[in-house]
């Protein structure tokens, strides 16, 4: 093999087996060179990587984009469906957005009806977000398609293997470096 195989225009399974087949070769690779080369490592956030990018793409794709969305407009309504009506400086940092992607994502839900601004009681200079019933409709709506696509994503594992996998995932986010977002 001489380089990274092409995934582009193919099956997904052929492209699915292109990739693994890359994971290796770059694990081999890695492996024969010097420190701080970790082949471990680098094949662990690849596979996460190549994951987390088809199934985004999946969901967006899919669920998401047909409805005018885009998956981080997704999990902001999903967010306040949870947590009712929300400062967006609070959204932004349970979201892991800046306040000037969680402003412009803001703006187009309400541009589109999904959410509004709504004063805070308390503190006339404050706002908070809230779903409308449009946008909770259609939230509820998105949340059953995107639950049974997630469902067929994680079929492969059984209850304990993706309590396993979900346990492992958690623990790694806990002890991200201090310095990472």
């Amino acid at each position: 093999m001489s380089g990274e195989p092409e995934t582009a225009g193919r099956e997904p399974e052929a492209a699915a087996r292109a990739d693994l087949r890359y994971a290796a070769y770059a694990r081999e690779r890695l492996a024969a060179m010097p420190p701080p080369a970790d082949p471990e490592a680098f094949e662990l956030a690849y596979n996460l990587l190549q994951l987390a990018y088809l199934l985004v793409t999946d969901l967006e794709a899919r669920i998401h984009r047909p409805r005018g969305w885009t998956l981080a407009g997704f999990r902001l309504m999903f967010k306040l469906w949870l947590l009712g009506p929300t400062q967006p400086a609070r959204l932004a940092e349970i979201s892991a957005m800046s306040r000037s992607a969680m402003t412009n994502a803001v703006n187009t839900l309400e541009r589109d009806g999904l959410v509004e601004r709504r004063p805070v009681p308390d503190d006339r200079r404050a706002v908070e977000v809230a779903l409308t019933a449009e946008g909770e409709a259609a939230v509820r709506a998105a949340f059953a398609e995107q639950t049974r696509r997630e469902q067929e994503w994680f079929s492969p594992l059984d209850p304990a293997e993706r309590a396993g996998l979900t346990a492992l995932l958690s623990r790694i986010l806990a002890a991200r470096p201090s310095d990472a977002p």
